[in-house]
């Protein structure tokens, strides 16, 4: 009886998604990890002048050497010789990309079929930061999807994608919970179709594709002119463990993690006024104000 060789996977990625995702790879049946590669906390990305940090960080290293899988870091570009040669002498089978931050080149693809999963239901909130950028803009339903790269930023065919509520008390944090479940779901899925040859896949409506740029630290400024709901929203949207909303007071900084709209009322109506009234916190808004419950600066 001849057994088919078990599906060689080399693992791209550096975030605690990213981790989970290869561990329950790692613990699918018929699956070989052939390699890791990760990248460190803070690292050069196109659209920053400077290093940016990974705020979702996790160092696989130490799985790595645990599990006597090989892995390699990468130091500056994708497509450095040293880091491809690693990958090459892999010889995977596919390559899967989950909590990554960089462009999965041609080269790359040539060497295997390349697959990542994506935090939105592709063809919709293609690009950066998905979940935040859901979240802001109201919407009430979002998902993963795992689809194989090509040339374009998160276009190629879906092999799987995955619905979840986005609850109106919902953070990023707990979104981000049901994202990572779906994910692994998928993983669990998938991975056997892979191995039996019995994989499907599905075009993109590229006609109905929403794209949004990646976020950095200074996008979660508030902007007291928007009304309380949007505010309240915009708060949860990038409360822990993402850098947070934050506004400025006097020349401080303060970080906003968790606000509810309130009902007082006051005699400046000014939108960004603050007011502290019976040792509670208050910002006036475009609309009424909200209460702040937690944050971090003194005020």
């Amino acid at each position: 009886m001849i057994v088919k060789a078990d599906l060689r996977i080399l693992f791209i990625g550096a975030s605690k998604f990213g981790f989970k995702v290869l561990d329950k790879i790692s613990k699918t049946k018929n699956t070989n990890l052939v390699g890791i590669i990760s990248a460190p906390q803070n690292f050069r990305i196109s659209y920053s002048k400077q290093k940016v940090r990974n705020f979702l960080f996790h160092n696989f290293e130490s799985f790595s050497k645990e599990k006597k899988i090989p892995f390699a870091l990468l130091k500056n570009k994708m497509d450095d010789d040293d880091l491809f040669s690693f990958a090459k002498e892999s010889k995977p089978d596919i390559i899967i990309v989950a909590g990554w931050y960089h462009m999965i080149t041609k080269k790359w693809r040539d060497l295997a079929h390349c697959y990542g999963l994506h935090a939105s239901l592709l063809p919709k909130y293609s690009g950066g930061a998905p979940l935040v950028w859901a979240m802001i803009n109201n919407e009430k339903e979002t998902g993963i999807s795992f689809f194989e790269m090509d040339s374009g930023v998160d276009t190629g065919k879906i092999v799987s994608q995955k619905k979840v509520e986005i609850a109106s008390n919902e953070t990023i944090q707990t979104l981000y919970v049901k994202i990572e479940n779906l994910a692994l779901k998928i993983i669990s899925e998938t991975l056997p179709m892979f191995y039996e040859g019995k994989v499907t896949f599905k075009d993109q409506d590229h006609s109905k594709r929403t794209t949004y740029p990646q976020r950095n630290p200074s996008d979660g400024k508030i902007d007291w002119n928007k009304k309380s709901e949007f505010i309240e929203r915009f708060i949860r949207a990038q409360t822990k463990p993402y850098p947070g909303a934050f506004t400025i007071v006097k020349g401080k900084e303060i970080r906003i993690w968790k606000a509810k709209i309130s009902r007082e009322k006051f005699e400046d109506t000014s939108p960004g006024k603050l007011v502290i009234r019976n040792e509670s916190i208050y910002f006036t808004t475009k609309d009424g104000s909200i209460e702040v419950l937690e944050h971090e600066a003194g005020i």
